[in-house]
């Protein structure tokens, strides 16, 4: 089913390409994530600055919650008027892969540049998966041959970028991240605070963000949160943390929230709750750099981890390369949080390695390089 999808769309994009480029319109395509909170929502910005019209594509479109006539619109929308949209732009933004892309035959002077929706080096991704099927990663590798670029964060995680999606390392360019970009301007001082009191109120407790990433296995995430002991958390730090919750995008609805359990799993953007919270607790999931980037503690709830690396394994050893203390059961977990504080050190190596020096300006230099390559075409 999903590679007849494919086709259809492909089909639909190539018909359009027959029709002029407009060389001032960018697409920006986001296969999984809707709310275009990641440095897609800045590249918007930026682009827009320089004259472009932009538009945006959402493979949120064709994975409607429920049944009813306007998603089937949006639907039908994705597969025409999406379809001309990105066959018809000058420069592509894409934050993920595209499977269709395989199939996709851009014009020439078409420019098509991977973000991504992460930053840095931390657990494997794209093609460094291991145990994808085979026609997974011709369709992958077959996609992203038609990029013009890849961007990362910083030097030191070039090689992880041309592995991951299978491209020499010249066409992966360490450009920085202006998601995280927003995150040094914005984290800390009054957008903070202002933060803080919109989601919070005035509450003297510090706040924990609980963000667990998603397994591959839907049972095990209906069932990841029966790990995390909210009763005894509250018991033991209620008067002192205030915890709140946010799933993966990739959780499914069969996930079961304990009653009582603040969940801001909705809540459409992430760089807020990074700005108001204090600190992080996660597993294996990139929300992880992010608060090391704004200097705030990191804790790791890591209780599958020998399963885990079996299955998706990292990049580095996670023990020795996560920026904070791991507890592989709740009791540790428990302890660690006792003395819970920013490993200045640590966090400082870990944000130097994944983002160089962030200076405020990834997008400016993104959109010269997206543009100085059209102009080459």
């Amino acid at each position: 089913m999903k590679n007849l999808a494919y086709k259809l769309y492909a089909l639909s994009f190539n018909l359009c390409a027959h029709l002029p480029l407009q060389t001032k319109k960018t697409a920006l395509l986001s296969p999984h994530m809707a709310s275009f909170t990641d440095s897609l929502g800045d590249m918007e910005k930026e682009m827009q600055t320089r004259g472009y019209r932009t538009v945006r594509i959402s493979g949120a479109d064709i994975k409607p919650k429920k049944r009813s006539l306007s998603a089937l619109w949006r639907m039908l929308r994705f597969f025409t008027k999406g379809a001309y949209d990105l066959a018809t732009s000058g420069i592509v933004y894409l934050n993920d892969n595209f499977m269709p892309m395989a199939d996709l035959h851009f014009q020439n002077k078409a420019v098509v540049i991977q973000l991504w929706h992460a930053e840095g080096a931390f657990k494997r991704f794209g093609l460094d998966i291991g145990g994808l099927p085979g026609e997974v990663v011709e369709r992958v590798k077959k996609g992203n041959a038609r990029l013009d670029a890849v961007v990362c964060s910083s030097k030191g995680v070039v090689p992880v970028y041309a592995s991951a999606f299978g491209v020499t390392e010249e066409k992966v360019f360490p450009l920085g991240s202006p998601r995280a970009d927003r995150y040094i301007q914005s984290a800390n001082g009054a957008h903070a605070r202002e933060m803080r009191r919109k989601l919070f109120g005035d509450t003297e407790k510090r706040i924990i963000l609980y963000a667990p990433t998603f397994r591959d296995d839907p049972t095990e995430n209906a069932h990841l949160l029966d790990t995390f002991d909210f009763e005894a958390f509250e018991k033991r730090f209620g008067e002192r943390y205030r915890l709140i919750l946010r799933l993966h995008p990739q959780f499914g609805r069969n996930t079961r929230v304990p009653q009582g359990v603040e969940d801001y799993t909705s809540y459409p953007s992430a760089n807020d709750l990074i700005a108001a919270c204090d600190m992080v607790i996660t597993d294996y999931s990139s929300i992880c750099l992010d608060f090391a980037l704004v200097d705030k503690p990191c804790v790791f709830y890591a209780f599958d981890l020998c399963k885990y690396c079996g299955e998706r394994d990292f990049y580095f050893d996670y023990k020795n390369y996560v920026p904070g203390a791991v507890a592989e059961s709740f009791e540790e977990l428990l302890t660690a949080l006792e003395t819970a504080e920013a490993d200045r050190d640590a966090l400082h190596r870990f944000t130097v390695f994944n983002f160089d020096t962030p200076d405020g300006r990834s997008a400016v230099r993104i959109a010269d390089m997206a543009i100085r390559t059209a102009s080459a075409k």
